[in-house]
């Protein structure tokens, strides 16, 4: 009997998998404030990003636009530009492209609960994990976008926008 290699998908063996820059911006610093917003690179492989915000009122309506951006020529749009409950998401996880971000940062977050929401919001020494990303990727330089919508205004509250690179291995077999 012959037995067959199954090879593990690229995005188990990136190469490179790494944050490059994250920006953030509160509109509205009266309700919404971003105390701390950096990346610090340990070593050539890994950058971790660390995030303070302070949400001054409670919230009990939540929703965030995400976007993902390709680097070609400037950063274009790629394929997901969505807008989720963010109450809702936490209770039934309904958005798969939304649980796969959300799989990559829970580990390292208090922003793990149903709403409400108020106080210090912190996500602290996060890093990527090629293993937990479960979706292959061409390598090549991308943003996330993430629009934070407080209430039920259709003006943002905040912004951030991180950036990281995917290489994959191209030299295995």
């Amino acid at each position: 009997m012959r037995t067959t290699k199954i090879n593990k998908s690229s995005f188990q063996d990136a190469v490179v998998f790494k944050f490059t820059n994250f920006v953030c911006e509160s509109y509205n610093k009266s309700f919404f404030v971003f105390n701390t917003c950096r990346l610090k690179a340990i070593n050539r492989n890994k950058v971790i990003l660390n995030l303070n915000a302070t949400i001054l009122h409670t919230v009990n309506i939540f929703t965030v636009r995400f976007k993902l951006f390709k680097k070609a020529n400037g950063f274009k749009p790629w394929m997901v530009d969505r807008s989720i409950d963010v109450c809702r998401f936490m209770h039934t996880s309904y958005d798969p492209y939304f649980k796969i971000i959300y799989e990559l940062y829970r580990d390292f977050t208090n922003m793990n609960h149903t709403c409400p929401y108020v106080g210090h919001q912190i996500l602290k020494g996060f890093y990527l994990r090629p293993e937990l990303l479960r979706l292959p990727f061409p390598s090549g330089d991308y943003m996330l976008s993430l629009r934070w919508i407080f209430g039920k205004s259709e003006s943002p509250t905040g912004d951030t926008n991180v950036s990281f690179s995917f290489v994959e291995d191209l030299r295995k077999e």
